[in-house]
């Protein structure tokens, strides 16, 4: 019975083979946000939370175009199983129109309403701290993260697809030189060292588009000197051709994708919001809670990565029972590794908060708000990896069922009332809204069981 659960050395290097370089890539990516984290706290609180909550915003557009990009990645992969280097031309060509278009609203709306969002998460609870300062610092952070959402764009359309044809090395590599990049630069652009300008938080946001243009031009140079590797690049830009009935399958089976994504982050932004009811120390907590566990959490996120990648080759060779046997074994790999993870967390928490420039108060808030996560971990991770293996199949209007509507419809509203209409404290609140989640691990059970998700949508 056992054995279901557990591949062997073969399988195990396969998975490895994946998830390596996307564990990498994640895992020194959200190190160096954490330090970058560490420096704009090292500044002061408003800093801080003026930082934190426009990166709120940014997650919103970040997940948007992750949606975007997936829905056609669907094709993409199962086309690398057929070895089809034209269909995955057309793919990446979707991509990047919709990579474009997306950059070109979310810095429309953000110049439009970027006072109202911000205010959204302000709100003063007599703690001694300065929300017009706060506003201030987020809106200077904001004006200049707009110049990387459009190379950010167009890298997420070439990454996404060289690791859907097994490419995963390079945009590996392309990140870790751009995290570095961001890094330096953050050093020398917010403290204003070797003769540089203290520009604060907007050198932070500088050196974060530097960086974007740097892996911009690594993944875009490497794809097109290396086309044998790489076979879609040939002809790439020649008509920029996507045959109609492609990109009518690719609309009906990632719009739901791209909706579930945006309203997805939409609400847990919202969420946020609701938190934030409680007072700029809790976004100050979070700011530092969420920086750690997103380090930690880096297994649950890359697994979703692999789970796609394998699984939608899989479904595209054809053989169901090799599907079914290969996914239980990664959902397994990814609950286990989240448990572990989570409990060096819980031991760990305490020394985080001590690098921050802060009050004790959001310090030990922190530390409580980073052990309930852990806990939580594993069941975040078991979704994850549910959530991807439906996608894989286009079953994209049922995983926007899973996700964004059940966040919308049980999630949200929960928070809103007892944010607004209770006295319940934050860490109270937080399990509460959490704990909505076991919920979602019944339904995603019964659907991985129905099999619903085994479908080749490139037959």
């Amino acid at each position: 019975m056992i054995k279901k659960f557990f591949g062997d050395k073969k399988f195990y290097k396969m998975v490895l083979a994946v998830a390596i370089p996307i564990i990498v890539q994640n895992g020194i990516s959200n190190f160096v946000n954490m330090l970058d984290n560490i420096m704009v706290g090292q500044v002061g609180t408003e800093q801080m939370s003026g930082v934190s909550i426009v990166n709120q915003l940014m997650f919103v557009f970040n997940l948007a175009l992750f949606g975007a990009v997936s829905g056609p990645g669907i094709f993409t992969a199962q086309y690398v199983g057929q070895k089809n280097n034209e269909g995955v031309r057309y793919t990446i060509r979707f991509k990047l129109i919709m990579s474009v278009v997306l950059s070109v609203l979310g810095v429309s709306i953000f110049m439009l309403f970027k006072d109202n969002l911000i205010m959204m998460f302000l709100h003063d609870n007599n703690e001694g701290l300065d929300l017009t300062r706060t506003l201030g610092y987020a809106k200077e952070y904001l004006m200049a993260m707009l110049f990387g959402l459009f190379p950010f764009a167009i890298t997420c359309s070439y990454a996404s697809t060289l690791r859907e044809s097994g490419e995963t090395n390079v945009p590996m590599v392309a990140g870790l030189i751009a995290v570095g990049v961001n890094l330096v630069f953050n050093y020398i652009l917010i403290f204003g060292h070797f003769g540089a300008p203290k520009l604060g938080v907007v050198g932070a946001a500088v050196a974060t588009v530097i960086s974007r243009f740097v892996e911009l031009f690594i993944v875009v140079f490497w794809t097109h000197k290396h086309k044998e590797r790489a076979a879609f690049a040939v002809g790439l830009y020649k008509g920029f051709h996507i045959p109609g009935q492609l990109s009518k399958k690719i609309i009906i089976t990632g719009f739901p994708l791209f909706i579930n994504e945006f309203f997805w982050s939409l609400g847990m932004s919202m969420v946020t919001q609701c938190y934030s009811m409680r007072g700029l120390e809790v976004i100050a907590a979070f700011n530092i809670s969420n920086t750690i566990v997103n380090l930690f959490n880096v297994v649950l996120i890359s697994m979703g990565s692999v789970v796609a990648i394998i699984i939608g080759q899989q479904l595209g060779s054809g053989d169901t029972e090799a599907v079914v046997d290969t996914d239980r074994k990664l959902i397994t790999l990814g609950v286990l590794s989240s448990a572990l993870l989570g409990i060096i967390l819980i031991i760990m928490a305490p020394l985080f908060p001590r690098f921050y420039n802060t009050t004790d108060s959001i310090r030990n808030l922190s530390v409580e708000l980073m052990r309930v996560a852990a806990i939580f971990m594993p069941v975040g991770s078991y979704l994850n990896c549910a959530y991807f293996t439906i996608r894989s199949g286009g079953k994209t209007f049922i995983t926007f069922l899973f996700d964004s509507a059940y966040l919308w419809v049980i999630c949200w509203p929960i928070a809103f009332v007892l944010s607004r209409y209770t006295g319940m404290t934050i860490i109270p609140m937080y399990i509460t809204i959490l704990s909505l989640d076991f919920i979602k691990v019944v339904i995603g059970a019964i659907l991985l069981k129905k099999r619903i998700w085994i479908k080749s949508l490139v037959a």
